[in-house]
Parts: structure tokens; sequence; C-alpha cells
């Protein structure tokens, strides 16, 4: 995860210097723009999730809302902990369960993943279009 965290974190760096290089020469296409965008948001997404594991491995971000005894009286048996959707789930002796899930680790994983979706099926699409309006010219 270590590794992951890091290539997402340089491809991400990487996706933006290049973006940042081909607006300040003639315009490149759409399709490319789209395309590195969506690697950009993509690292992004992997990097906030290693993040997230990395957080839960650790004992989670959010163990402290386990409370002792639940509204039945059932005291606390465990506090399980899942790396996807990166969630903590508190355990009760009467089998009862009570899952915290890390909503700003949630919107920065998904939010990214999502728009890199949209990204690189708009970078597909036109570079589909152009390539038909310039196979019906020839």
């Amino acid at each position: 995860m270590g590794a992951l965290l890091g290539a997402s974190l340089v491809t991400a760096a990487v996706g933006v210097v290049v973006v940042l290089i081909l607006l300040s020469h003639p315009p490149p296409p759409v399709p490319v723009i789209y395309a590195l965008v969506a690697l950009i948001l993509a690292s992004t997404a992997a990097a906030a999730y290693c993040y997230g594991w990395f957080s839960v491995t650790t004992g989670g971000p959010f163990p402290e809302l386990c409370t002792s005894r639940n509204d039945a009286g059932a005291g606390l048996a465990a506090i399980e902990q899942r790396y996807w959707p990166l969630r903590n789930a508190c355990v009760y002796s009467d089998g009862s369960t009570v899952e915290y899930v890390s909503m700003p680790v949630s919107v920065f994983v998904c939010l990214p993943a999502g728009a890199a979706l949209v990204s690189a099926g708009a970078s597909a699409y036109l570079r589909r279009r152009a390539g038909k309006a310039t196979g019906a010219i020839s």
C-alpha cells in the first residue's frame, strides 16, 4: 500500500506538470486533456484510498465513536475494521452492530474516482468522434 500511495502521489504530480506544460504550448487536442485529467483524478482517488487504508490499519479514523454499551445495554465485544469502504463496525455482545463510514475519506475517494471515469469516457468519446470525422473526410 505504501508503494501504491507513493506511485499515486507521483503520478498525480506528474499529470499536473504535464497539463501545465501542455497549456503553455499550442492547444493540445481536447481528448488528451480529458485523459490527463482522468489520470490525475484516478491517482488522487488511489492516494486518498491508501491514506484511508493506513488510517484503518493503525486503529481507524473513528474508533472513539464506539460506546462501551449500546442502547439495549449490551457491552462492546469488538471493533471490526473493513478496508473497503473504509469503515469500522462496533460489535456488541448481543450481536448488534453499529457501522461508521468516514465521510471525508469516502468523498475524497469516490468523488475523484467517479470524475475520473466520466473524464475517461469523455476522452474516449471525443477521440472516437474525432477519428470518425477525419475518416469521413479522407
